[in-house]
């Protein structure tokens, strides 16, 4: 009986992942080149630097956030 209910939370869990890494997007800065992208990982802080403050919950949402940042203009 513990093993069918192990193994049913194991599959579960395994499938529902996805769900629970929703994307988020970040403003990042090019160390080298100093220009701003948006990019779905976070900046590293070696090659990519953080340019905003924050994560967005949408593609749109980190591209207004773009052009709005003095960083980045």
């Amino acid at each position: 009986m513990f093993r069918k209910v192990l193994v049913a939370v194991s599959v579960v869990t395994f499938v529902s992942m996805p769900a629970f890494a929703a994307t988020q997007y970040w403003v990042a800065k090019d160390a080298t080149t100093k220009k701003c992208s948006v990019v779905s990982m976070k900046p590293d802080g070696k090659k990519k630097i953080d340019a905003g403050t924050k994560a967005y919950d949408s593609q749109a949402n980190a591209e207004k956030a773009l052009k709005l940042l003095k960083d980045c203009k």
